[in-house]
């Protein structure tokens, strides 16, 4: 039974660690201008590479995703 215990706390775990990842690029997709990146990226400055590593995935992973689908659009004018 511990291992039960330990595969269903690891599963929920899994769970609410992409739960929470999911909020924060929701959050983090609210920064698209130009000024609101350019405060953000002072605002993460401010910490280590360390602590602000996810987020820089995130932010990455969404402005990859916003070029895409600008090229897209413009080739498909």
């Amino acid at each position: 039974m511990p291992f039960l215990r330990q595969v269903r706390t690891s599963i929920a775990n899994s769970r609410a660690e992409r739960r929470a990842r999911r909020q924060l690029s929701e959050e983090l997709a609210a920064f698209r201008t130009a000024a609101e990146r350019s405060e953000l990226d002072m605002i993460l400055s401010r910490h280590s590479a360390d602590e602000t590593r996810e987020i820089h995935a995130i932010l990455n992973q969404q402005d990859a995703d916003r070029r895409y689908q600008v090229g897209v659009a413009a080739h498909q004018n």
